[in-house]
């Protein structure tokens, strides 16, 4: 008897110790503590993300804020003036890339349904939160930092209104450290204008969407109820309808995700009717044929993957590597979004999608400002991110090359408000492992 508990105990605990192994190899990785010493890199080219790039340059932050940004060559720092000092020459210093209209952290399986948190039940969902199904612990989460996207708006999906995105930085215990701008905004699908039968690889005819009026006629219906509500002491409280306040007193922002001319230009329209203020148009592929409607009432573009085909068959093969070019000669500000299919995963190529509309046509300073400043200033986040500033949150990285660039974009360092990033993920690790498997160097 004493034999079969020893072993019993004995099984219990080799159980216990392979339970909790488990849980260190997959467990995610442990946030950085907060920056406790000044940090100053120098002698690095330094691409401020407004437009402007400091060929040596000084960066300097602490306490998660940044101090110093001055051409190291006409400065005079007193000694030890910063505890840590990093030598960039030959790098490149970029501010931390900026990624909208994503479902980072919504869902990390597709196949496994307890993993998927993107969509919820119903057409009119504005009081659906993203923020709290935000899985700040998600392994896809660490993949896309080393390629330097280090804040992301966290979109949900599904029906007329999908709810409210939220906007996190990727270095969090939880997403209530995360959070870096709370229900931004409120994201409404406007119904498309013409249909396309069939499928992606046997597409159909393309036809009139018929139902256009009356889903028009819902969503007018749905904000004329919305804004009574706001404006009335209602008695009893709705809890979807209070959640548009927001859209109404201008401290949140509709995103329109709209492709069409007149899908655009109905939606625009629509909503400045209802006083609306903080209007964007998300994937506006057509939207260069409303640029003068944008411009007038300030709109700007979060213009979808230009990693894509034209709509139509009559159009220029590259005009969706062109676009950002068009829409910005044309005065208006265009950020980039990569929703679509395995969206999450591509989310590490949002640089490259800046790059190749560099290659097209556009200056690489503003198209940089594609996935900094200017998405930055349509996510409403430009006072504290999106361009290297003094009194800016520290979230930036070093790059030994072009980091719009797939073949030199190398991150050496990142730091998010001033906390050392760790750039290491699963996928480097496996490759470090299997390196040495096969003696690779």
């Amino acid at each position: 008897m004493i034999k079969t508990n020893y072993m019993i105990h004995k099984n219990s605990y080799i159980l216990l110790l392979l339970f909790f192994a488990s849980l260190q190899i997959k467990a995610q990785q442990i946030p950085a503590e907060k920056q406790a010493k000044s940090v100053l890199i120098l002698n690095a080219t330094a691409h401020l993300g407004n437009g402007t790039t400091i060929q040596n340059s000084a960066i300097g932050f602490k306490d998660g804020k940044i101090t110093l940004v001055a051409d190291a060559r006409t400065i005079r720092l007193a000694e030890n003036a910063f505890d840590t000092t990093i030598d960039a020459s030959g790098k490149h210093i970029y501010p931390g890339f900026i990624v909208p209209n994503s479902t980072l952290g919504l869902v990390e399986i597709d196949a496994v349904k307890s993993s998927d948190d993107q969509e919820e039940i119903g057409s009119f969902n504005p009081n659906v939160r993203s923020i709290v199904a935000y899985n700040s612990e998600s392994k896809i989460v660490e993949t896309v930092r080393p390629n330097g996207v280090l804040i992301a708006q966290v979109t949900p999906r599904g029906g007329r209104i999908s709810g409210t995105s939220s906007i996190v930085q990727l270095d969090a215990w939880s997403w209530k450290d995360a959070v870096i701008k709370e229900d931004d905004g409120i994201h409404l699908d406007f119904p498309s204008t013409f249909r396309r039968s069939g499928n992606w690889f046997e597409p159909g005819i393309i036809e009139a969407n018929k139902d256009y009026p009356k889903q028009v006629e819902e969503i007018i219906a749905f904000l004329s109820n919305a804004k009574a509500y706001n404006l009335a002491a209602a008695k009893e409280k709705n809890i979807v309808l209070e959640a548009t306040k927001g859209l109404f007193d201008g401290t949140q922002t509709l995103y329109i995700h709209a492709e069409e001319e007149k899908q655009i230009a109905d939606a625009i329209e629509l909503a400045l009717s209802y006083q609306i203020k903080k209007i964007v148009i998300v994937g506006g592929f057509e939207a260069y044929k409303s640029a003068d409607l944008l411009q007038k009432n300030n709109v700007g573009v979060l213009l979808r993957r230009v990693h894509d085909m034209p709509a139509s068959d009559d159009q220029d093969v590259n005009l969706p590597y062109k676009m950002a070019k068009i829409l910005t000669d044309k005065g208006i500000i265009v950020g980039l979004e990569n929703s679509g299919d395995h969206e999450r995963m591509s989310v590490r190529n949002l640089p490259f999608l800046a790059g190749t509309c560099a290659a097209f046509g556009l200056d690489k300073e503003k198209a940089l400002q594609l996935i900094t400043s200017n998405t930055a200033k349509l996510l409403g986040i430009d006072s504290f991110c999106g361009t290297l500033e003094t009194g800016k949150d520290a979230t930036l990285f070093i790059s030994e090359g072009d980091a719009l660039d797939m073949k030199t974009n190398k991150l050496t360092n990142a730091f998010i408000q001033g906390r050392t990033i760790n750039l290491e993920t699963f996928q480097t690790r496996l490759n470090q492992k299997f390196k040495g498997k096969y003696h690779q160097k």
